[in-house]
C-alpha cells in the first residue's frame, strides 16, 4: 500500500559501474588536504574539554608519581614507593582530597563541641536563685563569661582535632582523624558537671579524671591489653558494630544539631518525624506545625544529598566537599529562610563572629584548669568520673577503630587487628592527656573519618591534611565554625549508607551469632552510643552461648542447636601475639625454670663427677693390693 502511495520508497537507484581509475579519481577529491586538516578522523579527534581533562590527568599523574618516589611515599606507603608493604590505590592527590572531605564532614565540631561543653560553665559561676527558665540571678555576667569560654572552646577544639590527627596519621598510618568525642562531650557535661556546673562533680576534678584516664590507656596500650580486647571481641559482633556505626551515622545526619533535623525526640514514640523550623519546636523538642516543611532540611537533601548522589554516580571527584561548600555558601547569607545567621540574639552573635572571618581568639578560661587536690569528697568524685570516662572510651575508640580499619581495608583477619594497633591505642591515650590540659572532654577517632575512606584515603596522609587544614582553620575559625549542620547531614547519610554493606558478611545463619550482632547493631543507634550498644552486644552474646555451651557438654553433644555446626569460631586465646605483659611474665617464667634446672643438673654432674672419681679410686687402690710391684732402674731414678 506505502509502495503504491509512495513508488520512491525503499527503491535506491542502482549507482553506474565505475572503473578503477574513477573510483580513484574521486577518492582524491574527496581526500581532505594535509595542510587544513589532520590525518585523524573528525569523530576520533578529542575535544577542548578532553584535552584538558588529558592534560589535568597526565599532571596529577606525574605529581603522584614524583611525591610516591619521595621520603613521603615511602613513609605512608603510597603505590609507587617501592616499599615492599606499600599499599594499594593509595595516591597522594587522592589522600589530600579525603584529608579534605574528612575535615569538611567533621567541621561541626568546632562550633558543636564548644556548644555542648561550654553549657556547664567551667569558671564561670552562676548564682541562685534560678528563675522559672532556669537562667542565674547574675545572668547578664554568666552569658558574657559563657561566650568567652565558648571562644576558648572553639580554640582548643581546633588545636586539639588537629595535633591528634596529625599525631595519629604519622604514627599509625592510617586515615582516621581523632577529636573530642560527641558523645563523650554530652555525658561530661550533662551526667557529671551538670549544666551550669550544677552537677555532682567539679568541672575541674572531671578534668583531672579525663588526664589520669590518658595515661591509664596508655599503659594499657603498651603492656598490650588493650590490643588484646581488639582481638578477643567475637568477628561477628565487631561486623555487626560497623554496620551500627553507619546506622549511627545515619540518624546523626538526620538529627538537629549535626544534621538535616528530619526526626526529632518524641513522648508517644521514640522518634518522630520533624522537618519543622526550629521555632515550630516546642519545650519538649516536638514539631508543633510545619512538618517537612522546613526549607533548611530541604536545600541539604537536594544540594547536599541527592547532588553528591549524582556526582559519585559520575566518580566525580571531590563530590562531597562540593555538595557541602555549595549548601554552606547558600546558607551564609541573612535575611533568607535559608540562613544560618537568623535575627535573633544568637544569630546576631553567630554572625558577628563570622564576620571576623579571620580571627584568633587565645585560651582563658579553660587552660590547666585540673584539681590535684583529692582530698574529701572531690576523691570519691574523682573516682566516679574516672571509672566512667574509662569504661564508656575505651570500647568507643576500640571499636570505632577497627570498624575504621575494616572500611578501608587494613584490618589483618588472621590476627583479629589491624596495623600498629598498640602505637594507635598509645596515640590516641596521650591525646586523651593533653586535651584535657586545654579543657576538653575525652578525644576519641572519629566515625566521621568513613567520609574520607569512602572518597579514596588509605593511608595516614589522609589523617595528616585533615589535622594541617583544622590547624589552618585556627585562623579562620569564624567561617569553618560558620558551616551549617544541614550542609554535612545528607553526608552522614550518605557514608552510613557504605557502611552497612557489611552487613552481609554477619552470621546469619547461626542464632547465637545472628542474635547478638542484631542487638549491637540496633543498640548503637538508638542508644547513641557505640560504647553501650557493644557492651549490650557482648552481654547477649556471653549469654547466649553460654548457656547453650552448657547444654551441649552436659547432654554429650546429644542435644545441639540448629545449623551448630555453622557457628563462627571464637577462643578465648585470640589469634596472633599475646599481649606484651603476658609475653615478658612467660620469658620470665621460662628463665627461672631454665635457670633451676641448669642449676640442679650442674649439681648432678659434679656429685656423678664425684662419685666416679672415688670409684676409680679405690678400685685402682683394689687392684694395685693384687699387682706386683715392678722396681724402677737407677738411671730413671736420677733422671726423676
Amino acid at each position: 500500500m506505502l509502495r503504491r502511495l509512495f513508488p520512491k520508497l525503499g527503491k535506491s537507484s542502482p549507482s553506474p559501474l565505475l572503473t578503477t581509475e574513477e573510483i580513484e579519481m574521486r577518492a582524491a577529491h574527496t581526500m581532505p588536504s594535509t595542510a587544513n586538516q589532520s590525518q585523524v578522523p573528525h569523530n576520533d579527534r578529542p575535544n577542548w574539554f578532553k584535552r584538558k581533562r588529558n592534560h589535568i590527568s597526565h599532571l596529577t599523574r606525574r605529581m603522584d608519581d614524583g611525591v610516591s618516589k619521595s621520603f613521603v611515599g615511602q613513609l605512608f606507603r603510597l603505590k609507587g614507593s617501592g616499599h615492599p608493604k606499600e599499599i594499594e590505590d593509595a595516591y597522594f592527590l587522592t589522600e589530600v582530597r579525603a584529608g579534605i572531605t574528612t575535615f569538611t564532614t567533621m567541621a561541626y565540631v568546632i562550633a558543636v563541641n564548644a556548644f555542648i561543653l561550654a553549657e556547664s560553665g567551667y569558671d564561670c559561676h552562676c548564682e541562685k536563685p534560678f528563675d522559672l527558665k532556669g537562667n542565674c540571678a547574675n545572668m547578664s555576667e554568666w552569658t558574657k563569661c559563657y561566650n568567652d569560654v565558648k571562644l576558648d572552646l572553639i580554640t582548643a577544639t581546633i588545636a586539639v582535632t588537629g595535633f591528634s590527627s596529625i599525631l595519629f596519621g604519622i604514627f599509625t598510618n592510617l586515615p582516621v582523624a581523632l577529636g573530642p568525642g560527641m558523645g563523650l562531650n554530652a555525658y561530661f557535661t550533662y551526667q557529671v558537671v551538670g549544666v551550669k556546673g550544677m552537677g555532682s562533680v567539679n568541672y575541674r576534678v572531671a578534668l583531672t579524671a579525663v588526664f589520669i584516664e590518658g595515661w591509664i590507656f596508655v599503659f594499657l596500650a603498651l603492656t598490650g591489653l588493650r590490643h588484646w580486647l581488639v582481638k578477643i571481641i567475637p568477628g561477628t559482633i565487631k561486623t555487626a558494630s560497623g554496620v551500627g556505626i553507619g546506622l549511627f551515622l545515619t540518624l546523626v545526619g538526620m538529627s538537629y544539631t549535626s544534621g538535616l533535623g528530619m526526626v526529632t525526640g518524641g513522648i508517644s514514640t521514640p522518634l518522630m518525624m520533624a522537618g519543622c523550623p526550629l521555632e515550630d519546636l516546642n519545650e519538649i523538642g516536638e514539631c508543633t506545625t510545619g512538618v517537612m516543611t522546613n526549607p533548611k532540611m530541604w536545600v541539604g537533601i537536594i544540594c547536599g544529598g541527592l547532588l553528591t548522589t549524582f556526582l559519585m554516580a559520575f566518580r566525580v571527584k571531590g563530590a562531597i566537599i562540593i555538595g557541602i561548600a555549595f549548601v554552606s555558601i547558600l546558607s551564609w547569607p541573612r535575611n533568607t529562610p535559608l540562613t544560618h545567621f537568623p535575627n535573633t540574639p544568637d544569630g546576631d552573635h553567630r554572625f558577628n563572629y563570622f564576620s571576623k572571618i579571620v580571627n584568633f581568639h587565645p585560651i582563658r578560661h579553660t587552660l590547666f584548669q585540673q584539681q590535684w587536690d583529692l582530698t574529701g569528697e572531690s576523691g570519691s568524685h574523682f573516682a566516679i568520673a574516672l571509672f566512667t570516662f574509662l569504661y564508656v572510651d575505651i570500647i568507643d575508640c576500640t571499636a570505632t577503630v577497627y570498624s575504621m580499619a575494616r572500611f578501608c581495608s587494613r584490618a589483618r583477619r588472621d590476627k583479629a587487628d589491624f596495623p600498629r594497633s598498640t602505637m594507635a591505642f598509645c596515640v590516641d591515650a596521650f591525646c586523651i592527656s593533653m586535651g584535657s590540659l586545654l579543657g576538653l572532654s575525652p578525644v576519641t577517632a572519629f566515625i566521621e573519618s568513613s567520609a574520607g575512606i569512602a572518597e579514596g584515603g588509605r593511608t595516614g596522609l589522609t589523617s595528616v591534611f585533615t589535622g594541617i587544614c583544622f590547624l589552618l582553620s585556627l585562623f579562620f575559625a569564624p567561617v569553618f565554625a560558620s558551616i551549617p549542620p544541614w550542609a554535612s547531614g545528607s553526608t552522614l547519610i550518605l557514608v552510613g549508607c557504605m557502611m552497612i554493606r557489611q552487613v552481609t558478611k554477619i552470621n546469619w545463619a547461626y542464632v547465637g551469632d545472628a542474635i547478638p550482632s542484631f542487638i549491637t547493631l540496633a543498640f548503637i543507634p538508638f542508644s547513641f552510643s557505640v560504647a553501650y550498644g557493644l557492651l549490650s552486644g557482648l552481654f547477649a552474646y556471653i549469654v547466649i552461648n553460654g548457656a547453650i555451651y552448657i547444654v551441649v557438654k552436659v547432654s554429650g553433644e546429644t542435644i545441639t542447636p540448629e545449623n551448630y555446626e555453622l557457628k563462627e569460631y571464637w577462643s578465648w586465646r585470640p589469634p596472633g601475639e599475646k599481649p606484651w605483659i603476658a609475653r615478658a611474665f612467660i620469658q620470665c617464667i621460662y628463665w627461672a625454670r631454665d635457670r633451676k634446672d641448669r642449676a640442679a643438673s650442674f649439681s648432678l654432674n659434679s656429685c656423678d663427677d664425684a662419685m666416679s672419681t672415688e670409684q676409680y679410686r679405690s678400685d685402682t687402690a683394689s687392684k694395685s693390693d693384687h699387682m706386683p710391684r715392678i722396681p724402677t732402674p737407677d738411671p730413671m731414678r736420677r733422671m726423676y
